[in-house]
């Protein structure tokens, strides 16, 4: 396990770029989510 002073990060602004990232990373999991419900509504229909 990792200090807990080495995991504390120096408070900075999360980039434009960092935050876009995570918005499609989000997005990619709820596309996958909602496919897969689909797909076991179509399996049982």
């Amino acid at each position: 396990m990792a200090k807990k002073t080495a995991n504390v990060q120096a408070p900075r602004k999360t980039s434009k770029r960092e935050r876009r990232m995570k918005i499609i990373i989000y997005i990619m999991i709820l596309a996958m989510v909602l496919s897969t419900l689909t797909m076991g509504l179509s399996m049982f229909i």
